[in-house]
């Protein structure tokens, strides 16, 4: 099988956190990235701490449907997700969760 190849393998399961506002701009590029070259790939983008302030703060319309906003970190800012972003109740949680249920994790 050649570099790069997924013969046999099925769609990508990604999911990319973000804990600081720097790390949620390349988790956005990223899953834009991802999806563009593999339209079946499923991606989910974690963000926690400071990505939470960053991500209401600068809305982004193509990954937004891919965020999930940790709740902790909500509260702890005294601040609800508008509607069009899904929350988690703790990130580390979600994150657990999810690759134990084989999602691939990368630190955006």
């Amino acid at each position: 099988m050649a570099p790069g190849s997924r013969t046999g393998m099925g769609a990508p399961r990604l999911l990319l956190h973000a804990p600081t506002a720097g790390a949620l701009a390349r988790a956005r590029s990223n899953a834009a990235n991802v999806i563009a070259a593999d339209p079946t790939a499923e991606v989910r983008i974690v963000a926690n701490a400071e990505a939470v302030a960053a991500a209401l703060a600068e809305p982004e319309p193509r990954t937004d449907p891919l965020l999930l906003l940790c709740g902790n970190t909500l509260r702890r800012l005294d601040r609800e997700a508008p509607a069009r972003l899904a929350t988690v109740p703790v990130a580390m949680l979600a994150i657990a969760e999810r690759v134990g249920e084989g999602w691939i994790y990368v630190r955006a």
